[in-house]
């Protein structure tokens, strides 16, 4: 797969690659770690983290991220998102999902083995649409094998948990296997839920998504989780985050939480979608952790530097959309 742009950003490269449809937009980012912008109580990082800046990473034989794109654009329309700007959502072929990794893990041939390799199917597209990350993930140790050896590789799929898909449920079905047995654990799953009112997420996802309850239906005859559990996602933008809503939707032993800032990708700067506050520090998502810790969840808060939003690098943006970072950076 040939590399057609390659932009160096604080936090790592940003790749255009030829696909074969086509343009895919990858990443491959190293990691400040989980001392810096992690807190979670439950995995013993209980410390209140003042503000995150832009640092030295961990090494890349430490912890290495590879974030992909499932789709050629996106046809979800959610409106804090600039991918729909690239296209509607055609799947990416078999050979483009291992290609953009192996393009990513080609910008250092150095490295022949970390500690992590984690692989998000996170960038342009919805996953749940493609059954070729399925088939790509049960191979993905196979393939990728020549490049990181034996390296510890955890994929992830975020889904936006679109209420077209007729075969949802049963790509759910087999990813939890993935999970729970092809990986032994390590490998997730997220959904991206944002609000506790359905009428708050039939607009941001533009009725592209699933009520709550029928969500919570589907989590409820998912396999229960090995590992990780289920993680639901919450970009915090002053929406409803009713605890005690999503407790009696999701049980606290199968489902976990995690807050992140809604990213300032230009869709959402336009329609001031925003995390309130500064969100590099702790305190925007304080009062919203204290409570749904109270209702017996687990609470990951990812707090991320001004770096890896203005660089790009986050959920919701796009290179191919026409946008460009807000950072430092350079064309390779």
């Amino acid at each position: 797969m040939d590399i057609l742009k390659n932009i160096k950003v604080p936090t790592g490269n940003i790749l255009i690659v030829q696909g074969e449809k086509g343009q895919l937009e990858c990443l491959s980012l190293g990691d400040y770690g989980k001392d810096v912008n992690l807190k979670a109580d439950f995995l013993g990082l209980t410390r209140e983290i003042e503000k995150v800046k832009h640092q030295k990473l961990l090494p890349l034989t430490e912890k290495w991220v590879i974030t992909i794109s499932t789709q050629y654009g996106c046809s979800m329309n959610c409106l804090f998102c600039d991918v729909p700007k690239v296209g509607k959502g055609i799947n990416a072929t078999y050979e483009d999902l291992k290609g953009q990794i192996i393009a990513g893990l080609s910008l250092h041939p150095e490295v022949t083995c970390t500690k992590r390799l984690n692989v998000h199917y996170a960038r342009m597209g919805e996953p749940t649409w493609n059954k070729n990350v399925l088939t790509f993930t049960r191979n993905m140790r196979k393939e990728l094998c020549p490049y990181i050896g034996r390296s510890l590789i955890h994929p992830v799929v975020s889904t936006m948990l679109p209420k077209n898909n007729k075969n949802l449920m049963e790509f759910l079905a087999n990813w939890m296997e993935i999970k729970n047995y092809d990986f032994r654990g390590n490998a997730g799953l997220q959904f991206s839920i944002n609000s506790t009112s359905d009428q708050e997420r039939a607009y941001m996802f533009n009725n592209n998504s699933l009520t709550l309850d029928a969500i919570s239906e589907i989590g409820k005859d998912l396999d229960f989780p090995r590992g990780r559990k289920i993680t639901l996602n919450f970009a915090v933008a002053e929406y409803e985050i009713n605890a005690e809503k999503l407790r009696d939707l999701f049980s606290p032993k199968k489902f976990l939480v995690k807050l992140t800032p809604m990213h300032k990708t230009k869709n959402a700067l336009e329609r001031g979608i925003k995390t309130k506050g500064d969100y590099t520090t702790y305190y925007p998502y304080q009062k919203i952790e204290e409570e749904l810790k109270k209702v017996g969840f687990d609470v990951l808060v990812f707090i991320a530097s001004e770096y890896e939003d203005l660089g790009r690098i986050t959920c919701g943006n796009a290179i191919l959309s026409g946008t460009l970072p807000d950072c430092p950076y350079e064309i390779i």
